[in-house]
């Protein structure tokens, strides 16, 4: 560069040309034009690399630059003492145009086309897939596969029939809804001593509710009313059903024979013989399928559900939205996150809104599950037979709005 201040000490040397760095790689006008006579070409030097001069015999004349283009004067030789024109006539200089031959690097347009493929996917809408819960079971006859969805859509209009009025206890004027919950305790406490069905333990608390609902019964015929209900839950439910001589023990001889059997005569008349109808437990496993259950959020949804059977406040909610409220509900306490799937919604009927006010209520329960006198489910889930399902800390997080935001 030393030769560049002697012939014009005036100038100083641009070392940026389009705004690109000198010694960076850019591409050098030659490759863009062959016939454009770079600096790089007449004087090797200026960009400070090594290099033999193509011609010693003649110097260059410095590059002008616009912000439009660049300029090159033809060779010529220029006398020392010449100063450098404050104007140039453009057309005795060669003209290019960088902006029509000059392409932009690999790595810019490789992330133009990434950021296009970005814009399109933000384009599509994601839906989250819905599997076929029922695939892998369509070679099971005793799976139903080809009746599944037929015998389910009959449950929900059976389930609007076998639900009862959350205000019975209203007709009631001897019993009231404590006294119910102290049966319902009892008889899952009967119902494990027993060592009976799921099914029978959940239709049992059906017909109890159903026949209240409709008869009139003194608080002494209460207990009375519970066990006739699991006998016949049992003749319905069980393959080995306990004889009324059993049931007429476990309450302490405090019936007799002939009153159990009377008892049993008048509720099959007031129910019109209708014990099939579906209850929380048939809804349950299926949502269950459809949330890819395994051992622990099984023992844990049928702990919530258990835990409602004693609550006269959880008359109000249907079969099914019980049961997939406690699955959801026993997902959110296991993953410690809100974990509603599409295949969950769709098999269940049930958005998450949906669900809002029963788990909140099941989590409630949850907290105070193993206080006070009514202690069964706790007792029962407790045991490694259930997996100490009890044992598991409740959902308390689910209680706060922002959980649903």
């Amino acid at each position: 560069m030393a030769g560049f201040k002697e012939n014009y000490p005036d100038l100083m040397p641009l070392t940026r040309t389009q705004g690109v760095p000198v010694g960076q790689n850019r591409r050098a006008l030659g490759d863009l034009n062959p016939n454009i006579v770079t600096a790089a070409t007449a004087y090797p030097y200026a960009n400070g690399l090594p290099g033999k001069r193509t011609n010693p015999s003649k110097k260059p004349l410095a590059p002008v630059t616009t912000s439009e283009q660049i300029a090159i004067k033809p060779e010529g030789k220029k006398p020392k003492s010449e100063t450098i024109p404050d104007r140039i006539d453009t057309e005795e200089f060669s003209t290019i145009d960088l902006e029509d031959d000059f392409s932009a690097p690999m790595f810019v347009q490789h992330t133009e086309a990434m950021l296009e493929e970005i814009d399109k996917m933000d384009e599509d809408i994601y839906e989250e897939p819905v599997l076929d819960i029922d695939e892998a079971d369509k070679g099971d006859p005793l799976a139903v596969v080809e009746y599944i969805d037929d015998i389910y859509s009959h449950y929900r209009k059976q389930e609007i029939s076998s639900c009862v009025s959350p205000n019975y206890m209203s007709q009631q004027h001897d019993i009231t809804d404590k006294m119910r919950a102290i049966l319902v305790d009892w008889l899952i406490e009967v119902h494990y001593k027993f060592q009976l069905m799921e099914e029978t333990l959940y239709l049992t608390v059906n017909l109890i509710d159903r026949f209240l609902e409709r008869q009139t019964v003194s608080r002494k015929k209460l207990q009375l009313v519970g066990m006739t209900a699991m006998l016949l839950a049992c003749k319905y439910e069980e393959v080995s059903v306990p004889v009324v001589d059993d049931f007429i023990v476990i309450s302490d001889k405090a019936y007799t024979r002939t009153e159990v059997l009377d008892m049993e005569n008048e509720m099959v008349n007031t129910l019109q013989f209708n014990l099939s109808v579906p209850t929380p437990y048939v809804f349950v496993k299926r949502f269950l399928k459809a949330a890819k259950s395994y051992k622990e959020l099984e023992l844990l949804s049928f702990y919530l559900i258990d835990m409602c059977l004693a609550e006269y406040a959880m008359l109000k909610f249907p079969p099914s939205l019980l049961a997939a409220a406690a699955v959801f509900t026993a997902e959110c306490t296991l993953n410690r996150s809100k974990k509603w799937t599409k295949t969950c919604e769709v098999y269940s009927n049930y958005s998450e809104n949906h669900l809002l006010e029963c788990s909140k209520m099941m989590v409630s329960l949850h907290q105070k599950s193993g206080t006070g006198k009514l202690v069964a489910v706790f007792n029962k889930y407790g045991t490694s037979k259930y997996g100490h399902a009890a044992r598991i800390q409740p959902a308390i997080f689910m209680l706060y709005p922002r959980f649903w935001d």
